[in-house]
């Protein structure tokens, strides 16, 4: 059976990405992980990954947990079978496989495994 490997981070959606990660790394003092242009940025917010994203990368229209995972197929299918909604994928991202769903209580996350 396929498995949550570990929250891999938080992605916040936002629309100006060089502008809020200026904030996040001047004004919150949070160390920048990567970056990949003014779509995505991730920063080590102390042992947990905050990432920034906009235009195709904003998943979510609000801050949303994702989760890495070892099949996103067969973890989406057991998460439909759960009482999960599936709003958006599977489908195949710059670097990894992702899904988006939404809990019972409408509460949206990301289930991902890399390439």
């Amino acid at each position: 059976m396929a498995k949550v490997e570990n929250a891999g981070m938080v992605i916040h959606p936002v629309e100006d990405l060089p502008a809020a990660a200026r904030f996040y790394e001047q004004a919150l003092g949070l160390a920048p992980l990567f970056r990949d242009g003014d779509r995505f940025c991730a920063f080590d917010a102390g042992g947990v990954r905050i990432a920034l994203a906009s235009g195709s990368e904003a998943l979510t229209a609000a801050p949303a947990v994702s989760y890495r995972v070892d099949d996103v197929p067969e973890v989406v299918a057991r998460l439909e079978a759960a009482g999960a909604v599936l709003r958006r994928g599977p489908e195949t991202g710059p670097d990894e496989v992702r899904a988006v769903l939404s809990d019972p209580a409408g509460n949206a996350f990301v289930v991902y495994a890399r390439r």
